[in-house]
């Protein structure tokens, strides 16, 4: 309390002394001296107490509690727990930690499960396809970032998605207890490490094919490697590996000679002695098409835009980029199915001409060096605002935007783009992928549109230093997927002509797995505005059982979409139906006999005992965890901490004072009734 207060209260309690003895100073109604004295004390109590609710003094009131540390245990929910018969090991360890009554009362206990993702602990039942360690030690680092809490890791260390986590655990603050779950004992083992192949093949032509095969063992051993479709052996190989030569990589091209969708098999053929022959074999697919499609890039100068969508678009394999200058095409122009227009100037005259004439489609990339007095002239369907000044505009993505789905890559943190200062007015509707934004106020000006006009689709990105996006989509996620993924559904919208549809698909012709099996779905009404009312089903076949399964569509961000990742590997026929409306559509899709999860043989010993070396943890072996809990109740670093709260409490809060004044004037009240003083 300051002296200020202090000296506010003694001058409160003077007047209160003072009112109290002037309105009692006549003793004439007082029947007694001592009678007087309790009608004063009284009194000064009432004025003294609402003086102070006047000056209202503040209390410091500060209480002690001890903050124990938290002890984190996170479980290896995957199932390559149950493929290495740990499960039962996991869960037994788990519960005699739990019960363990002084490490209950010494920690905060959080429990954790995780295989793809990081989830607080409700059910282990050793079921995720995937495991990604590196995402624990990510998401953990934020949740605990200010408490002491070592991490119990119950896991064989396996990792089958994301990032390596034997760096991300360098940057983790926190002691990690790796318990080892699997066999450490080594065993021969034959197994396919990797297959690279491309997605899609082109018809009459070979594709091809590389597979790594790696082996487990000190003898020399010979084997065939096989490659078959359906029962027909297509290749074959003869192999031999030795403790030197434990790795070898084969190359091959197989032929397409059909269009469609073509899965194989991969096969390395076991040895006698070996335990784990799910890995010697890998299915894998590719889908045959009969067409390319070829874009142009048309430019008078380098940019690095140029060489950011020339590798975004030719990511797919079915497009084909060719960067050429404006009078090198118009020869050309029957030669491409969409034409990209970065930056034109009156170079581009005789090529806009051309391609008006023969409705072609193209993508306008407008930026600071575009002339924007040819532009106009030569665009019927806009005209743009010319102030000779340049401005940088960030990204606003348009969730209703409807011609075909585009999701939102993180638009918010990418750079912004270079472009000229000035609205643009369209003569014909127009759809908005993107809006500008200047600062943090967004405008109602397109940065990214798409229109159509006489049957020919046209998009306008008005921004340079596209490149900037690619870059910043990789910092973003540590892969160009996202973005070229966002570019290549431009292209595809444009490399069309085809007529927009009331329900619109996005599915895979086949996949790796059964995990992640996701379709989505956009459904329009008659005017072709994304109606959010319909119900959408999947109605799936199985190929061989015959067996048919029925989907609901979930709507999820002006999406529909689907999760079809409890089928079993097999080929599929399916129905996508609108049950309010007679519309439907239908395809088939492969899903290929695949799973991660069984190709290892025993726990990646090495890494989780340099996980705890560099943490200053302790790694132990799930058949000897006996000291673990002795080792952690006994560590010094895992003390409770004694912690304050201070709390400022106003005396107005303070209710019993309200009681005493009314209590005061009550007893003076009565006091006087009594004595027939009133």
């Amino acid at each position: 309390m300051s002296l200020e207060t202090i000296t506010y209260i003694i001058i409160s309690g003077i007047i209160a002394l003072l009112l109290a003895l002037f309105l009692y100073k006549d003793t004439r109604e007082s029947s007694s001296k001592r009678l007087r004295f309790t009608f004063i004390f009284l009194r000064f109590m009432t004025f003294f107490s609402v003086l102070l609710l006047i000056v209202n003094p503040k209390f410091n009131q500060v209480s002690y509690y001890n903050e124990k540390p938290d002890l984190i245990i996170a479980i290896d929910n995957s199932s390559s727990i149950t493929y290495l018969n740990q499960d039962k090991n996991s869960l037994k360890v788990l519960k005699n930690i739990m019960d363990n009554k002084p490490l209950r009362e010494k920690f905060n206990i959080d429990t954790y499960t995780f295989g793809s993702q990081l989830k607080p602990s409700d059910s282990i039942d050793f079921s995720d396809n995937e495991t990604n360690i590196d995402q624990v030690f990510k998401q953990l680092s934020q949740i605990y970032k200010n408490s002491i809490a070592p991490v119990l890791l119950i896991t064989d260390g396996n990792q089958t998605l994301g990032n390596d986590y034997e760096y991300t655990a360098k940057t983790f603050k926190q002691p990690i207890y790796p318990i080892i779950l699997g066999d450490t004992v080594s065993y021969i083992d034959l197994r396919i490490q990797q297959l690279n192949i491309n997605k899609y093949a082109f018809l009459k032509n070979r594709f091809p094919v590389e597979c790594i095969l790696v082996y487990n063992g000190n003898n020399t051993v010979h084997t065939n490697f096989e490659v078959y479709s359906g029962n027909s052996k297509v290749y074959s190989e003869p192999i031999t590996f030795s403790s030197t030569q434990n790795s070898k990589t084969i190359q091959f091209t197989l032929p397409s000679n059909k269009v469609g969708v073509f899965s194989y098999k991969a096969i390395i053929n076991p040895i006698d002695s070996e335990k784990n022959t799910i890995n010697n074999s890998k299915s894998f697919a590719v889908e045959v098409i009969d067409q390319k499609t070829n874009i142009a890039i048309v430019s008078n100068f380098s940019h690095p835009d140029i060489g950011a969508f020339k590798k975004s678009i030719e990511r797919n394999e079915q497009q084909k980029v060719t960067i050429i200058k404006p009078l090198e095409v118009i020869n050309q122009i029957n030669d491409f199915q969409l034409f990209i227009l970065y930056q034109p100037n009156e170079n581009f005259i005789k090529l806009m001409d051309a391609l008006t004439l023969e409705n072609k489609n193209k993508f306008i990339i407008a930026g600071a060096e575009t002339d924007l007095n040819f532009l106009n002239a030569v665009a019927s369907s806009y005209d743009h605002e010319i102030t000779h000044q340049t401005e940088h505009y960030l990204a606003d993505f348009n969730v209703n935007y409807a011609p075909f789905l585009v999701d939102n890559i993180d638009f918010e943190s990418f750079p912004p783009l270079k472009s000229n200062f000035g609205d643009l007015v369209f003569s014909i509707p127009y759809e908005t992928i993107l809006f500008k934004k200047i600062r943090n106020q967004t405008t109602n000006q397109p940065l990214l549109s798409t229109f159509e006009i006489l049957g020919r689709r046209e998009a306008l990105l008005l921004g340079e230093n596209i490149w900037q996006w690619r870059a910043q989509s990789f910092i973003n996620n540590q892969s160009f997927d996202d973005f070229d993924d966002f570019i290549g559904k431009i292209i595809q919208y444009l490399s069309s002509n085809k007529a927009k549809e009331r329900l619109s698909l996005n599915y895979e012709s086949f996949y790796n797995g059964t995990n992640g099996v996701i379709f989505s779905a956009e459904f329009f009404d008659k005017n072709y505005a994304f109606d959010a009312r319909e119900s959408l089903e999947i109605e799936v076949k199985d190929s061989i059982t015959q067996t048919v399964k029925t989907f609901p569509f979930i709507l999820k961000n002006k999406i529909y979409q689907v999760d079809l990742s409890s089928l079993l590997p097999n080929d599929y026929q399916f129905v996508v139906r609108a049950k309010n409306e007679n519309i439907s559509k239908s395809g088939t899709f492969k899903i290929l006999d695949y799973n991660v999860e069984q190709q290892f043989l025993n726990a990646h010993v090495t890494k989780l005992q340099q996980l705890a070396t560099h943490s200053s943890g302790i790694s132990y072996f799930i058949s000897n965890t006996d000291s673990l809990v002795n080792d952690i109740l006994n560590d010094n670093r895992y003390q409770s901490i004694q912690k304050t709260h201070k709390n400022i409490i106003p005396l107005i809060d303070w209710k019993y004072l309200l009681f005493l004044i009314a209590t005061s004037l009550s007893l003076e009240w009565f006091i006087r009734k009594y004595n027939g003083l009133i």
